[in-house]
């Protein structure tokens, strides 16, 4: 046998094995301790629960208990502002003085949207398109028109407001629609000497139908036509017709008047 082998059986070989398995864990147990009596392990303030506090109250409690924070701002729809919706560490968390918290408070300055076109939309489709937009359905206005349930306008604050308007998010705004009646019957608009466009727009707007449209003498430019004709016009005898009734129009080259056409 080789005196290595001797060795490794000998008593001296197990005492000294024995003497540095000792050391080891001496020196384990002496790491683990002293890093348990740095980080004070087990030891610390547990942090308040601040979920659903306004901002200043949840400050005025951590400041007393001895922590510090910081703030991030978000807008949620339908929360109320000012109000704590997140923190970290979570409530209950034991950690040391002077921890920093982190709180998510719901800013009170709501930012700005564009107001959607909802003219062309039903009741229903407008109430998905606002809520996409993170607006709101105030009140509901019902007006004589013969598209029940369409929107005919939008308003805020009880004021007409275009697409495209800016307006506060989470904002509540009022639909005038129509009820689907209409009226039976509407006046006769004077179109003589109107443009054209200016002419179909007031037959749209009174519930009136645009029927046949005469050109008279030679037409060179389409954006500048004159309405010099009516079918029905309005006379002493002939003030309204039924809601529907068809306008038939003659136009020529040229712009509006001032006086009567030739």
């Amino acid at each position: 046998m080789s005196k290595f082998g001797a060795y490794l059986k000998s008593k001296q070989f197990r005492n000294n094995l024995l003497l540095i398995a000792l050391t080891v864990f001496v020196l384990v147990m002496g790491i683990f301790w002293g890093l348990s009596f740095y980080t004070r392990h087990g030891e610390g303030i547990p942090v308040p629960k601040l979920k659903g506090l306004q901002v200043e109250q949840a400050m005025d409690l951590l400041k007393e208990q001895g922590f510090d924070y910081k703030i991030d701002s978000v807008y949620v729809l339908d929360k109320p502002p000012g109000a704590v919706i997140e923190q970290d560490p979570d409530p209950g968390t034991n950690v040391k003085e002077n921890r920093t918290i982190y709180l998510t408070v719901v800013t009170r300055l709501a930012p700005p949207v564009d107001l959607p076109d909802l003219e062309p939309y039903t009741y229903r489709e407008a109430v998905a398109t606002l809520s996409n937009y993170g607006l709101k359905v105030g009140d509901t206005i019902y007006k004589a028109d013969i598209a029940r349930d369409r929107v005919l306008e939008v308003r805020f604050a009880g004021q007409p407001i275009k697409a495209g308007t800016k307006i506060p998010k989470g904002s509540r705004v009022d639909l005038v629609l129509g009820n689907g009646a209409g009226a039976s019957e509407v006046d006769v608009p004077d179109l003589v000497n109107q443009d054209l466009d200016a002419a179909k727009f007031v037959i749209k707007n009174n519930g009136l139908t645009l029927g046949t449209i005469t050109y008279q003498g030679s037409i060179t430019d389409s954006t500048t036509l004159t309405v010099v004709a009516q079918s029905p016009m309005k006379t002493d005898s002939l003030t309204k017709v039924s809601n529907g009734t068809r306008i038939n129009l003659t136009v020529i080259q040229g712009t509006k008047t001032d006086g009567p056409p030739n």
